[in-house]
């Protein structure tokens, strides 16, 4: 149970030139139509495996809320089909279906009504939802008198209450403390592990690439990618910097990972290396040795200011750390085609085991999606080994000390004393 098939999916909308036209269709219903088809979504097709996670990302206005609606079902398709196997529950709009002048006690009772549970099932479950929400006396204040982040607690605590087939999760979970977010998203974790398929929409990249198998990004209502998490992140992070004359393109490597490089191309990567103190170039290294990255640029065009950051990544793109010459005090400006700059980046690797990338970003400002001249993933790969340094556990190599203090008075406690 819990597999959700998408078939030729499309939503539109109907939109009229005015209040008479669409009094005049209804009162006509036989002549031509007064109405335009405004498309949200189009021929979207995917299928969600039994106990698979998937993502959905995209910019706003993309359709992802809308796609969400339809295969929760509180809205219809205007073609294409949906097909659900199992119990599906839906964490939507914030407080969807709330009524603001009922308690929360109330209105956890309707809402678990419109998911198909019966009277003593709701009252079985009430201790838990109070208990997950953690809104105290709240419980039985109305609605009304919540904060946002009250009502995300209550409603999550609603729809998470009885492990559902199918949970879909809208962008609600970005409301509220981080306390209550961590908290929600071991419960989804729990669900996963327990065999619950997830359709989640996250802006956050952590969210997206820990919890789901899969991700698919929405452009314009249209499917434009889906695959593994991290590339697709990749792909949307770049079209988030897309701007006119911007390219977007996307490379497979050797080793099978895809690469994703986007920018304007005033200023260009000509090659990123990764170099040992004596010059030579490595793609593995020893813990806590010191490296030097350096990253050689070409100006295309007059530039005025050029700023470039580098971010390592580790085998799930978590971002482990990033720096650029903004933040370092060092832009170069007023820049000429034809000149080549070389920027070279010395760091210990103070990194755990494991496999790591390196992300080149060239821009005017601190941040790459202000004017990108170019943005490029998976610029270097390089893999770290401990063999010299204690076998620590993580992902960060801090180079611990220890000490231990034993007293003299503990040591001359008689052993037959204690044991007596």
């Amino acid at each position: 149970m819990g597999k959700v098939t998408v078939k030729n999916l499309g939503k539109a909308y109907k939109t009229y030139s005015g209040r008479w036209a669409r009094l005049a269709e209804w009162i006509l219903p036989f002549v031509k139509p007064r109405h335009q088809l405004h498309w949200v979504l189009q021929e979207i097709d995917f299928q969600l495996e039994a106990g698979e996670a998937v993502g959905i990302v995209g910019i706003n206005g993309a359709g992802k809320s809308t796609l969400l609606k339809l295969i929760a079902g509180t809205t219809q398709a205007t073609t294409g089909t949906i097909d659900i196997q199992g119990r599906v529950s839906a964490l939507l709009e914030l407080g969807m279906g709330f009524h603001p002048d009922f308690t929360g006690r109330q209105n956890a009772v309707m809402a678990g009504q419109l998911q198909g549970l019966r009277a003593d099932e709701i009252e079985k479950l009430m201790p838990a939802i109070e208990a997950f929400a953690e809104i105290g006396d709240y419980i039985d204040q109305p609605v009304r008198t919540y904060s946002s982040g009250m009502q995300m607690r209550l409603a999550f605590s609603v729809a998470t209450a009885n492990r559902p087939d199918v949970l879909i999760v809208d962008e609600a979970l970005s409301v509220g403390d981080a306390y209550f977010q961590h908290k929600s998203f071991e419960r989804i974790r729990e669900f996963r592990r327990a065999g619950t398929t997830l359709l989640i929409v996250s802006h956050d990249r952590y969210a997206i690439q820990t919890i789901c198998d899969r991700a698919i990004l929405l452009n314009r209502g249209r499917l434009e990618m889906q695959g593994d998490p991290v590339e697709v992140m990749d792909f949307y992070n770049a079209m988030l910097a897309e701007k006119e004359q911007q390219t977007v393109r996307q490379e497979r490597l050797a080793d099978g990972r895809l690469r994703t490089i986007s920018g304007t191309g005033e200023a260009s990567i000509s090659s990123v290396t990764l170099l040992s103190d004596e010059g030579k170039q490595l793609d593995v290294v020893e813990v806590g040795t010191y490296v030097t990255l350096e990253v050689r640029v070409a100006i295309n065009t007059p530039v005025t200011r050029l700023v470039m950051g580098y971010m390592i990544k580790d085998k799930l793109g978590q971002s482990i750390f990033g720096i650029n010459s903004h933040r370092l005090g060092m832009p170069q400006t007023d820049l000429l085609p034809g000149e080549e700059l070389i920027y070279r980046c010395r760091f210990p690797v103070n990194l755990g085991k494991g496999s790591y990338s390196v992300a080149i970003s060239l821009s005017r400002l601190d941040s790459h999606l202000d004017t990108n001249y170019e943005w490029r993933d998976y610029s270097v790969i390089f893999h770290v080994i401990n063999t010299l340094s204690p076998d620590f556990v993580g992902c960060a190599f801090l180079d611990a000390e220890m000490a231990i203090e034993r007293p003299r008075s503990s040591q001359n406690v008689n052993i037959d004393e204690v044991a007596a």
